[in-house]
């Protein structure tokens, strides 16, 4: 049969439009290249004339029009060309996980077919385009990961068929536009990661077709409107991380589809509803860092679907409800930090699908229930800070999968069980601050994945080698115990420092800096009679000379200080010059400070070290620990300090006490935030300092002062003198600045001109053996010493201080 002469027009109408479209996609796509970088290996197919076949194209079977682009995880780089807006058969643009920057072109809203468009995980910027409102089939919308600015387009509600509006992790501002709450087939809306502001709106409930809902971290504020229990078809809600406050509504017990609810790290109060309990299908409800009080609901454990339950931060009270444990499938329990008392229950056994327990940080009492050895899959127990009594249960060491245990800072007696040893897969253990005693068993040893230990402020007693075979452990505390013996330097012991051992008298060892005495049970040479007859000898020489040395005459003693040569033997004490030390004791600060370990230095001086130290007020106080032990007179030292001590002005910091111990005077200041003189001059403000000295290179001493010294200074040139001394002390090199001893002598001359005919001191001053570079400069100006004061009237300002270009000029004009 022969076509008739208008269908065959027809048909030939339609092939050549189709051609015409063929030809276009193709130069189209070629465009699209163009603006992309890094496309060498990755598009490297892309010639020829079939570009159906292209790599990441897609066309239509019938009309070979284009109608995808996959482009995801290519590492493209550039941005996304306008030309894509030619692509009228384009259903899904998909260009996820590459590096594309720039912004959404406008023109993307001419893809009348598209469905799928997924730009996630790029770095696009800019606003969102309003263009977007004109894709009427685009079902699938989703930009997350990337760096997109300002507010959600209130017209993406014109979006029809719109089922996933995913637009997280961006830099999206504003509120949450209303109108989007009344899209019924929206299914998921992911907003997290963003800085949307304003409250939840009562109308949320209208997205009837929702079961995703997530816009944690964000700044929203307000609370959780009551028409929240409407929203019966969302399945997770997830709140977490915002400012919303007042109560959790009781209603939201309604949502029974909700499988997920995370409400953590906002300022919530009140307590937890008990209609938490009617629903039935939740899995996850993690309700931490909040301000809820009250107690933990029993109800709770009608939940025999949970998973997760994380209670932890909050102000709960009372005991940990026993029908719990009706939480079969409860995998993770935390009600850290709250006021929870009472003992543990015993029916936490019951949890055998528990891997992750943490009750610390709460007021529980009572032994710790021997049936918590019955949960085969924890791997994390912590039930410290509590108030918790009686030894630890050895069946603990059954649990071998316990990665972590953390018993610290209770009340425990006994000893570390020897069953520890089974632990094999356990990486952290820390008993630190309890009553144990006994010995550090051998079995720990058999600890191949330990890699910290903790047993400080204990009364364990014994040596520490049975850890000498523990080759994971890179943090160890054995401090103030009562252990004995040499520390190892080999195996894993090279990794610690002396810190780890502090408080244990009996222990020594090359790490301590002390050596350890010969066993008393080694047999002793006997002694000869030659050495008897040698020591004989020279203890009767010895009298002799002893004899000799009385009965000698003597010259008239010369006085001196015995302080000097006669060695102080006092025991450390503590002199309190403040309130704020008050029931503080010398021992009091070595334990807070590790005996002034490394860590807690604050600074270095010329003849002191600076230490930090928190005291039991939790007030922090600088101690300075002065290099030389003892003063030339100690009694003196003490007078002195204590007139120190009674000195109060505002711009010093007070002395709140000192103390006098063998490892070296002690002095207790008020502690300062702002650091030193030194840090202002050669620290982080260095460069102001340079300013201020640079800024006077041009000017004279009187251009750089404040001029209305003059009306209270008569002498300017004594001011002018003082001003350059102050500024040599500002030099970097401790060289080229001059001592204070120099300082003091040019000072004194600047005051008392004229020397006394005598000097009050017995004992002349030294003359310095090396003139300092900075005055050898001028020493040449002037046959004088520069130290002496004689005609300091007529001394010469280049003697004592430096030229203009170096501190300051010396036009004193």
């Amino acid at each position: 049969m022969k076509m008739t002469t208008p269908a065959a027009s027809r048909a030939l109408v339609a092939l050549l439009i189709v051609a015409v479209a063929v030809a276009d996609d193709g130069s189209t796509l070629l465009e699209i290249k163009k603006s992309f970088r890094n496309v060498g290996n990755v598009l490297y197919d892309w010639a020829g004339d079939d570009y159906c076949s292209w790599r990441g194209v897609v066309c239509d079977n019938v009309t070979f029009a284009v109608a995808a682009l996959n482009f995801s995880g290519l590492n493209l780089q550039g941005e996304i060309s306008p030309a894509v807006g030619s692509l009228k058969s384009l259903v899904s643009i998909d260009l996820k996980s590459n590096g594309l920057s720039g912004q959404i072109p406008d023109e993307i809203g001419d893809c009348s077919s598209l469905r799928i468009l997924d730009l996630s995980f790029n770095n696009l910027d800019g606003d969102i385009p309003f263009s977007m409102s004109k894709l009427k089939h685009l079902e699938n919308l989703i930009l997350k990961n990337n760096k997109l600015i300002g507010a959600i387009p209130s017209t993406l509600s014109q979006l029809p068929n719109l089922k996933i509006l995913d637009l997280a992790q961006n830099a999206l501002t504003g509120e949450i536009p209303r109108l989007i709450y009344w899209n019924e087939v929206l299914q998921y809306l992911g907003l997290r990661g963003n800085r949307l502001e304003g409250s939840l709106s009562p109308d949320m409930c209208q997205l009837t077709g929702l079961w995703y809902f997530d816009v944690k971290n964000n700044s929203l504020t307000g609370v959780i409107p009551d028409t929240i229990g409407n929203c019966t078809s969302f399945q997770v809600l997830s709140l977490q991380s915002n400012n919303f406050t007042g109560p959790i509504p009781s209603v939201i017990g309604l949502m029974q589809a909700l499988a997920v609810l995370y409400m953590q790290g906002n300022q919530l109060s009140g307590r937890i509803p008990p209609e938490l309990g009617n629903m039935s299908t939740l899995h996850y409800l993690e309700l931490n860092d909040n301000q809820l009080t009250g107690p933990i609901p029993p109800e709770l454990g009608k939940l025999t679907g949970l998973f997760d339950l994380n209670l932890a931060n909050n102000h709960l009270e009372g005991p940990i409800p026993d029908n719990l444990s009706s939480c079969v499938n409860l995998n993770s329990f935390n009600a850290y930090g709250n006021k929870l008392n009472g003992t543990i229950p015993q029916s936490l056994r019951k949890l055998e699908s528990m891997t992750y327990l943490n009750l610390s940080s709460n007021y529980l009492s009572g032994p710790i229930p021997i049936e918590l050895s019955r949960i085969n899959n924890l791997d994390t127990l912590d039930l410290s800070c509590n108030m918790i009594t009686g030894p630890i249960p050895s069946a603990i060491g059954s649990l071998e999968h316990l990665l972590r245990l953390n018993l610290s800072k209770n009340g425990l007696v006994g000893f570390i069980p020897v069953e520890f040893g089974n632990l094999r897969s356990v990486m952290e253990i820390d008993l630190s601050s309890n009553h144990l005693g006994g010995l550090i068993p051998q079995e720990l040893g058999m600890l191949q994945n330990l890699m910290l230990l903790k047993l400080e402020n204990n009364n364990i007693t014994g040596d520490v080698s049975s850890l000498m075979n523990c080759f994971s452990l890179n943090t160890l505390n054995v401090s103030y115990n009562n252990l004995a013996g040499v520390v190892p330097t080999d195996n894993n012991f090279s990794r610690f420092s002396p810190d780890s051992f502090l408080g244990n008298p009996g222990l020594c060892g090359y790490w301590l800096g002390s050596l350890c005495r010969s066993s008393s049970h080694q047999e002793k040479p006997p002694i000869s009679k030659a050495a008897i007859l040698g020591i004989a000898v020279g203890g009767l020489v010895i009298l002799l000379m002893i004899l000799v040395a009385v009965c000698w005459p003597h010259s008239p003693p010369v006085f001196k200080d015995e302080s000097i040569s006669k060695p102080v033997s006092v025991h450390p004490k503590l002199v309190i010059l403040n309130m704020n030390m008050a029931l503080h004791v010398y021992e009091d600060i070595m334990r807070m400070t590790e005996n002034l370990s490394e860590k807690y230095i604050i600074g270095y001086g010329a003849s002191s070290t600076v230490y930090k130290c928190v005291l039991k007020n939790c007030k922090p106080v600088a101690i300075k620990k002065l290099y030389s032990h003892y003063p030339q007179s100690l009694k003196e030292f003490e007078t002195e300090l204590e007139t120190v001590g009674s000195i109060k002005h505002r711009n010093l910091v007070s002395l709140q006490g000192y103390s006098l111990s063998p490892i070296g005077n002690l002095l207790f200041y008020d502690y300062m935030e702002n650091g030193s003189l030194w840090d202002v001059l050669h620290g982080d403000h260095q460069h102001e300092t340079y300013h201020i000295l640079s800024k006077t290179a041009s000017n004279t001493v009187m251009e750089t002062v404040d001029p209305d010294i003059g009306d209270t200074c008569k002498d300017l040139g004594e001011v002018k003198k003082v001003f350059q001394l102050a500024l040599l002390c500002t030099k970097r090199q401790p060289s080229d600045r001059p001592t204070m001893h120099e300082v003091v002598r040019v000072l004194d001359c600047l005051v008392n001109p004229d020397p006394p005919a005598k000097p009050s001191h017995p004992t002349a001053l030294p003359q310095p053996s090396v003139v300092p570079s900075y005055i050898n400069e001028y020493v040449s100006l002037r046959g004088t010493s520069v130290l002496s004061c004689a005609n300091s009237s007529s001394t010469s300002d280049a003697e004592l201080f430096l030229k203009f270009g170096e501190a300051i000029s010396q036009d004193t004009e």
